[in-house]
């Protein structure tokens, strides 16, 4: 990630805060050696999901609270995969501001990296590991804004309570699941601030600045394909590959319908709105109630801006698939998952059996893999304290437009929004 996007979430959070009421201003560049040494020292350590390890980051975070005089409390189902959470007092005036970083990655491939990915190389003005962007870059935001508001003694109308967060990429129950059960008292909030949102640039120029208010609800479905297992050396037209293949291919080209939330109907005529002629015809387009011209619009998005093409619909990509052990034996099964990412209003079950009606083959069975651990919440108001002052930041710092946004992807916002 770049600096630049590290000190706009600083800013931005500090923002909601009323970092401005400080007596005295911040001695920035020193803010920036300092936010910099926690970002780089939190990418070091080793929090890749499995095994995860974040009690190394709690530990952290921990001491870095504790020098300023905040106290901490750690908490988990796990010793080795714990939780932080800390919070700083104010007037009780407003309902607390939660501001959240998780503190697990996802794995690597060591590799395909030029600069290792547990480095924190510092080059061209970029810092390489993981976790730059997902989501330490957010964890030492939050970390900062925690020390800022206690250095300067910044008066608050709420509290502001920071978690460091264990398990968010999956495979863990002890993060939010088990913080919403078990202490939920602790991190209830008004508004909670954490990943997802960000600024584009296009030549170099700050164009639009995003703040995500909703997310996309992950699945997955299993296809399981069976037949006549037999000799390689005589084709049956019963091969569960051959099946296999073919539902996954009609899937591959299937396009669910386009359907609008109050979230991504804005995104889509504020992006046209400051986007250029030739590029906003298609986002104004792909809002229009005539079938051809939004069905053209949307080829065009699929073609070349496949992410907002994403952002109509609850989307389908086939990513594993499994079959045969030898190469002259015709399999009695194959198998192919499916990454569903649903619309926050999709009707699983519905969606199953449109699944199956575009399969239409009784030798491929299809069903979800299990539940989703992410619930179904609300949009995020457009018009609340803290989008306004996500806006405001965002405008002080760039000067690009802020669009609300729905994530294509998934965070541990859901449960919190739910």
């Amino acid at each position: 990630m770049t600096f630049g996007r590290l000190t706009l979430v600083v800013a931005s959070i500090t923002s909601v805060a009323v970092l401005a009421q400080a007596a005295r201003e911040p001695d920035w560049k020193a803010l920036e050696e300092e936010t910099m040494r926690h970002y780089q020292a939190v990418l070091r350590l080793d929090t890749r999901n499995p095994p995860g390890n974040e009690a190394d980051v709690a530990d952290y975070v921990k001491g870095a609270l504790e020098k300023e005089g905040i106290a901490s409390t750690i908490v988990g189902s796990d010793p080795k995969r714990s939780n932080l959470i800390a919070r700083l007092k104010g007037t009780g005036k407003k309902k607390p501001l939660l501001i959240m970083g998780h503190s697990d990655t996802v794995t690597t491939d060591e590799k395909k990296w030029t600069h290792p990915p547990l480095s924190a190389t510092r080059d061209g003005g970029y810092v390489y590991g993981r976790g730059t962007i997902d989501d330490k870059d957010n964890l030492t935001s939050a970390l900062m804004t925690m020390l800022l508001l206690k250095r300067f003694n910044v008066p608050l109308d709420r509290d502001v309570i920071f978690l460091s967060e264990a398990g968010e990429e999956g495979g863990f129950d002890g993060g939010i699941g088990y913080l919403v059960k078990e202490h939920f008292p602790e991190i209830e909030a008004e508004y909670c601030l954490a990943e997802g949102g960000g600024v584009t640039r296009i030549g170099g120029q700050a164009k639009y600045a995003t703040v995500q208010t909703l997310e996309k609800i992950p699945r997955a479905i299993e296809l399981v394909s069976r037949g006549i297992s037999g000799h390689g050396s005589i084709p049956l037209t019963s091969n569960a590959i051959v099946h296999l293949a073919s539902a996954v291919a009609k899937l591959g080209e299937w396009r669910p319908a386009i359907r609008f939330n109050e979230t991504t109907g804005t995104y889509f005529r504020n992006l046209a709105a400051i986007s250029t002629p030739d590029v906003a015809t298609y986002y104004r387009d792909v809002l229009s109630a005539d079938a051809q011209v939004r069905s053209a619009a949307d080829d065009w998005l699929l073609a070349n801006e496949p992410r907002h093409s994403s952002m109509l619909r609850t989307s389908v990509s086939p990513t594993v698939f499994t079959g045969g052990y030898r190469t002259n034996v015709i399999p009695s099964e194959a198998r192919a998952t499916l990454d569903v990412r649903a619309l926050p209003d999709e009707d699983p079950a519905g969606f199953l059996e449109e699944v199956k009606r575009v399969i239409s083959d009784p030798a491929v069975e299809v069903r979800f893999t299990g539940e989703s651990i992410r619930p179904v919440g609300p949009d995020a108001k457009l018009d609340s304290e803290a989008y306004k002052a996500l806006e405001a930041a965002a405008t002080r710092i760039y000067d690009p437009r802020t669009l609300p946004m729905m994530s294509t992807g998934a965070t541990d916002m859901a449960q919190l929004r739910a």
